[in-house]
């Protein structure tokens, strides 16, 4: 993939990171630090030792404050629990910083608002890490859902990670799998069969959550969502019906690798040109509404 890209014509974006977990340390560091779009500058997280960890193997400095990093860079990645995601984000969008931001964009809408409101007050370029969007296979499935009409849809997304390991985090443990897994599906399902209009929700967000959503085309789609079933891998499937042979996404047979380049060019080349993509604050705080919606329901 990274082959097909054309030479990067600009300087490279200096990015710095928030947070040293596990997902910054195995994405966002050897992502941004790839470039040539842009170039990973420093490394602030709580644990100076975990930040050092990050930032060493590709000789980005580590900031002793978040100040000191927002001081070195141009635009700021986020690999932090939402809540802590929002209000330094949200600082970081009134000094100017563009923001790379991982889903959901807050923990609850109130928190998501005021970090767009933050983004819209100082005019900074924003972008989701909605990790299938950026992938080929993503995107040709889209353009082919979008040439017919659907009558509904079903769709999971589904994985063992609230049983133990790296992601069995305490916000993800105590919010569920809405929370954490339903910007993926919500956004797919929306992209593929138009505008979510309204959205229920049942079950328990611990174990398993069911949502049904009505799209403004009339087409109704449904949802299995859970991270505390035993599974070898993660499934993300959508599955399109209507008078047209069944359409469907599979994330299973995906090489997530192909991805990367893709957001790091197009978050580079948002940040070069002064303009967000639709994937940006805004369409995070619209995933946000309709997971308001559904726990509300």
């Amino acid at each position: 993939m990274t082959n097909t890209l054309q030479a990067w014509p600009h300087p490279p974006v200096r990015v710095g990171l928030v947070g040293a977990g596990p997902w910054a340390r195995a994405v966002h560091a050897r992502v941004l630090a790839a470039g040539p779009e842009t170039l990973l500058t420093s490394v602030w997280a709580r644990r100076p030792e975990a930040a050092r960890e990050t930032a060493v193997p590709y000789a980005a400095a580590v900031a002793a404050t978040f100040e000191e990093l927002l001081d070195d860079c141009e635009a700021v990645a986020f690999a932090v629990p939402p809540a802590v995601q929002a209000e330094l984000a949200a600082r970081a969008a009134k000094a100017g910083k563009a923001l790379l931001l991982e889903k959901p964009i807050a923990l609850d809408l109130l928190s998501a608002q005021r970090l767009v409101d933050a983004v819209d007050a100082a005019g900074v370029v924003s972008q989701l890490v909605l990790t299938n969007r950026y992938h080929p296979v993503t995107r040709e499935f889209l353009k082919a859902a979008q040439r017919v009409d659907h009558v509904g849809a079903r769709s999971c997304c589904l994985s063992g990670a609230f049983l133990g390991g790296d992601f069995a985090t305490p916000w993800r443990l105590e919010h569920g799998a809405l929370l954490d897994l339903g910007p993926h599906i919500l956004d797919l399902l929306d992209a593929a069969l138009g505008p979510i209009v309204r959205v229920r929700g049942a079950g328990d967000v611990r174990r398993w959550i069911e949502l049904t959503c009505e799209h403004e085309s009339g087409a109704v789609s449904q949802a299995s969502l859970s991270g505390s079933v035993e599974l070898e891998r993660g499934i993300t499937r959508v599955e399109l019906f209507g008078r047209h042979p069944e359409l469907v996404f599979d994330s299973g047979a995906l090489d997530h690798e192909e991805s990367w380049p893709v957001l790091r060019r197009e978050f580079a080349t948002a940040v070069r040109t002064g303009q967000s993509g639709t994937l940006d604050a805004r369409r995070g705080l619209y995933l946000q509404t309709l997971m308001a919606e559904a726990l509300e329901s």
